[in-house]
């Protein structure tokens, strides 16, 4: 499945959410309002009618008559009446708060909000249409998008909050005739808490940040690269950047958005360059990538991803609260469905940028090194990745001073370049940028009139480069060395810490290593009591005995009056059912959280430990 087609699969089941979160409570609400109120006429009329028929001093004539205009103008439609003459019957049945005020206020509340849903779901489908339609429209349309939905959501949450608060009233009330105060507190307790979520998210303010690992290039370093880099922003009509970033990462990429680079941040045009994709690169091949970098710059792409930018990070930061904030969820798949709709027109608009940089690239330099630059970053991209997956995957602790991927890299590439797995992956493979959804690389060979056999990728893929860029910058070996070493360096704790989870442990050199990571940790009780979580389970000083992880197969914690306590249910069935124990927590008061904090921690390790042993 192909980035756009998933995002599609996604677009309809996000939109499908969508028309229930708009729509399902406030039509539940419509129409059980609607049908209380028909019980309610009904009931109303009848008793009405009674009294009528005993009432003395009426001729049946008069009798009927007023019987009659009861049935015609029953309680849910006389609140709304101007008859002068029904304003006693208005003032008995209509006063704010009453029964049938509260109905007819509910069949109103909840028809406004479906037709204001629908109104919304049409303007979050044309605002996310526009986006399709050319670049400016795509910022302006997802600005008015943005402010749309994040206030939409927050009214939509007060109002389908005030309905759940009124339904968890009156639908006990209504069948059961009670209704359960605790209920109504809660629900109420739970609106209150996502309002507060989404008023909150609307006014958060988010600074995002893009970070590069790399190190500044200045042109004393590298006077003929600057020199290239500003003679082809002057071919392309363009500014050139203001400064070069080299790094190690498997990719080329420009930006005007802030960047991070170490202690500094660097604003304007920035050009980052990878050193080991410039060692391979000739220096044909990598100009055709500096080419299509620059094209960026020309046709406007990063100039509008800058402005872009940081409104989908405050975006997706007030989505991620919505859905994690409670009962905000509920209304949290608008704002999927609009994030959705903007990502496919995103995804369709970089795909067109993508060629478009490559046919210029193409124009520039020429149509073969464009070619045979992608063929060589990716298969390189692809086979580091291969490595650095093999080697996190070993099951043996690595030493950060030998690891040596670069060299791995280097010496395995031309056998992978000959395999079949290569020719296979290289059929879909896609070149990897940070912030782009890149086409495939088939399809960009074909945009550039280059149509490649696959006994081309891979002798293009080991074929030595003339002459690089690299060669021409004084700092490339010293910075190539500290950002590997650095990189190598946190490549060994990370795959460390993952051991930690792996180990079951089988041996005490395992042992010390994920008890250098998951220590036991022990929480006061009641009196000198203690209880104790380690590797292997839960342990009491009270009754001496552990709870092994094994031995559960899912935890509560339950607070009481009387004492907390940890509620385990074990894998094996009882008597009656699941077998449970419990593990008395007197005294665990101030602590609780961290001690829940704790119990999930390692019994998320234990969980995954099992799973890989599993796996293996």
């Amino acid at each position: 499945m192909t980035f756009q087609s998933a995002l599609r699969v996604g677009l309809a089941k996000v939109f499908v959410y969508a028309l229930l979160a708009l729509f399902v409570l406030p039509a539940v609400t419509y129409v059980f309002a609607g049908y209380a109120q028909r019980d309610q006429d009904a009931r109303f009329v009848e008793g009405i009618g009674q009294r009528i028929d005993l009432g003395q001093g009426m001729q049946p004539a008069e009798k009927q008559a007023r019987k009659d205009y009861y049935r015609r103008n029953p309680p849910s439609t006389i609140c709304g009446s101007t008859d002068p003459e029904a304003q006693d019957y208005r003032e008995a049945l209509c006063a704010r708060f009453s029964d049938v005020w509260q109905f007819n206020m509910a069949r109103k509340v909840s028809l406004w909000t479906l037709m204001a849903g629908a109104a919304l779901l049409l303007a979050v489908l044309g605002l996310g249409a526009l986006a399709f339609v050319d670049r400016k429209l795509q910022y302006k349309s997802f600005v008015t998008g943005w402010r749309l939905t994040t206030v939409a959501s927050a009214v939509a949450l007060v109002l389908q909050g005030a309905m759940a608060v009124w339904l968890s009233f009156w639908v006990t009330a209504f069948f059961f005739h009670k209704y359960s105060p605790k209920l109504i507190i809660v629900v109420g307790l739970a609106v209150a808490a996502g309002v507060f979520v989404a008023v909150a998210g609307i006014f958060r303010r988010v600074q995002p940040e893009s970070r590069a690992v790399g190190e500044l290039v200045s042109e004393a370093d590298a006077p003929l690269l600057w020199k290239r880099i500003r003679h082809m922003a002057q071919r392309l009509k363009t500014e050139p950047p203001q400064h070069i970033v080299a790094g190690i990462d498997a990719n080329f990429f420009v930006t005007e958005a802030p960047l991070a680079v170490g202690n500094q941040t660097l604003t304007g045009r920035t050009l980052f360059v990878s050193l080991p994709l410039l060692r391979i690169l000739d220096q044909s091949e990598a100009d055709a990538v500096f080419g299509h970098e620059l094209a960026h710059l020309r046709g406007g792409d990063t100039q509008s991803s800058a402005q872009l930018g940081p409104k989908l990070v405050q975006f997706d930061h007030y989505r991620h609260a919505m859905r994690t904030g409670g009962l905000t969820a509920v209304v949290s798949p608008l704002l999927d469905l609009y994030r959705t709709i903007f990502e496919i027109a995103l995804a369709s608009d970089s795909r067109a940028r993508e060629f478009k940089a490559d046919r210029i690239a193409a124009k520039l330099v020429s149509p073969a090194a464009i070619a045979q630059s992608l063929v060589k970053i990716a298969a390189y991209a692809q086979y580091r990745t291969k490595i650095e997956d093999e080697l996190f995957g070993r099951s043996e602790r690595h030493d950060n001073t030998t690891l040596g991927i670069a060299h791995f890299v280097a010496k395995g590439l031309a056998p992978y370049a000959a395999s079949d797995d290569f020719l296979g992956a290289m059929k879909t493979a896609n070149v990897p940028h940070p912030f782009d959804s890149h086409p495939a690389m088939p399809e960009r060979l074909r945009n550039v009139g280059m149509a490649l056999k696959a006994q081309d990728y891979s002798a293009i893929a080991v074929r030595a480069p003339a002459a690089t860029w690299v060669q021409e910058i004084v700092t490339a070996d010293a910075i190539e060395q500290r950002l590997w070493s650095e990189y190598e360096q946190q490549f060994a704790q990370d795959h460390e810490r993952s051991l930690a989870y792996r180990y079951e442990p089988a041996n005490d050199e395992e042992r010390a290593l994920v008890l250098q990571y998951f220590p036991p940790v022990v929480f006061a009780l009641k009196g000198a009591d203690t209880v104790e979580i380690s590797i292997d389970g839960i342990r009491t000083s009270a009754d001496e005995t552990t709870v092994f992880w094994d031995a559960i197969k899912s935890l509560q914690f339950k607070e009481s009056s009387f004492g907390n306590a940890l509620v385990v249910v074990h894998p094996e069935k009882g008597m009656l059912g699941a077998k449970t124990s419990k593990i008395k927590l007197s005294g665990l008061k101030k602590e609780k959280d961290a001690f829940n904090a704790a119990v999930a921690h390692y019994w998320q390790r234990h969980q995954i430990m099992r799973a890989h042993q599993q796996a293996q």
